[in-house]
């Protein structure tokens, strides 16, 4: 990475790591820590049963491989490392949290269309290059990335779950489709768009735009493949559900 490159952009995981250098880039930032402890502390508070406890810590050590453990480096390395990261983060670490606490604990104000729509355009706001390089310049914007993401996707999570079965089924495949389209945009796009990796990639033997078309299709394929796979279920219970009502 170059000189001016280096000064330009100084994201939260720090700068770049070569291969040889990531096994040793853990981030152990006091702040992080303490923070993630208290959430995690509140919601095991929260939880009122074992399976809700099994949900929050599958989200608490999913959350350590993102933020603490090296994973957290690559990201300033390689654009689809850190598409990786928000798909994990939105897609598994928010509905593990949702899926922690108790149904009313998680009835947040606005409909499922709202919410639908509102995490969707989070994740496509974050995705733009013009903002996607602030949180790369930015601690402060890097953790209002972090936080909007999370925040609405947990709220989308939340109404899915409290919705009817057909509601939640519709509002899964908008997901899906909205996912797979921003993923698709991305790889077809032809150029690099994301300036902050393009110093950072050669080292890991890819260009900047090899790595943007990975990243594109992670967001294409099985990231929306973990929203359809949640509609799938859904559906397969309600199927039972109408099975059970019409044999009794």
């Amino acid at each position: 990475m170059t000189t001016t490159a280096a000064r330009l952009w100084v994201p939260y995981c720090g700068a770049s790591p070569t291969p040889d250098e990531l096994l040793a880039r853990w981030n152990f930032d006091p702040l992080l820590l303490v923070g993630m402890a208290g959430i995690f502390a509140l919601i095991w508070r929260l939880s009122v049963d074992s399976r809700g406890r099994q949900f929050l810590c599958g989200a608490a050590a999913l959350a350590l491989i993102l933020f603490v453990s090296p994973f957290c480096a690559l990201t300033s390395a390689l654009f689809s490392a850190r598409v990786t990261h928000h798909v994990l983060l939105t897609a598994m670490v928010a509905p593990a949290l949702v899926a922690a606490l108790p149904a009313w604990r998680t009835c947040l104000p606005g409909s499922l269309a709202v919410w639908t729509g509102i995490q969707a355009l989070t994740f496509w706001l974050w995705h733009a290059p013009g903002f996607y390089a602030a949180a790369l310049s930015s601690d402060l914007v890097y953790w209002s990335m972090q936080i909007t993401l999370l925040g609405t996707a947990v709220g989308f999570w939340a109404a899915v779950r409290r919705a009817s079965s057909p509601a939640a089924i519709a509002a899964l495949l908008a997901a899906t489709v909205l996912m797979g389209l921003l993923g698709a945009l991305i790889t077809f796009a032809g150029v690099p768009l994301y300036e902050p990796h393009y110093f950072t990639t050669a080292a890991w033997n890819m260009s900047p735009l090899e790595d943007q078309q990975l990243a594109g299709l992670i967001m294409w394929a099985p990231s929306a493949a973990l929203y359809l796979g949640a509609a799938l279920f859904v559906m397969s219970r309600f199927l039972k559900h109408e099975e059970g009502r019409i044999a009794a």
